[in-house]
């Protein structure tokens, strides 16, 4: 695991797209696990401040107490189509996933809960000379791209 800081001095124009993508427009897709194991899918906002990925949720929202039972969690980026008259022309959509990690204490009625995101993946699709191409990032592995 290891921070949005760390990541974008490892593969700084990578970390560029994808926090266009993610900063495209205020809602993206958060994906977290239930207690029975079966995934959930909510709606969130992600910031990027002090060289973190951050998480904002509701009091007592689900998808936090799902954060606070198991950490795993994945984001999507907010999605576009592609161009109907150029689809090669398609920006792409950002993925990460990783370990949420909540920062502070929701102790005063209506206080929010707020999660920092240890990343364990980076992964950009999008078009690039008429293929697919799939940048991905993995503390371990480095930097990796694919064309389809």
């Amino acid at each position: 695991m290891t921070s949005w800081a760390a990541f974008a001095a490892e593969a700084p124009e990578l970390a560029e797209r994808v926090h266009v993508r993610f900063t495209s427009a205020k809602h993206c897709t958060l994906a977290t696990l239930r207690r029975d194991g079966s995934p959930r899918i909510s709606g969130t906002e992600v910031g990027f401040t002090d060289g973190e990925v951050w998480l904002g949720s509701m009091p007592r929202a689900l998808k936090a107490l799902d954060l606070r039972r198991d950490p795993r969690c994945a984001l999507h980026s907010p999605s576009v189509d592609p161009p109907s008259d150029n689809p090669s022309a398609w920006v792409g959509e950002a993925k990460m996933a990783g370990r949420a990690v909540e920062v502070g204490e929701v102790s005063a009625p209506g206080q929010a809960h707020r999660f920092r995101l240890d990343l364990s993946e980076v992964v950009l699709t999008r078009m690039e000379v008429g293929a697919l191409l799939i940048e991905s990032w993995h503390p371990q592995r480095g930097l990796e791209s694919h064309r389809r």
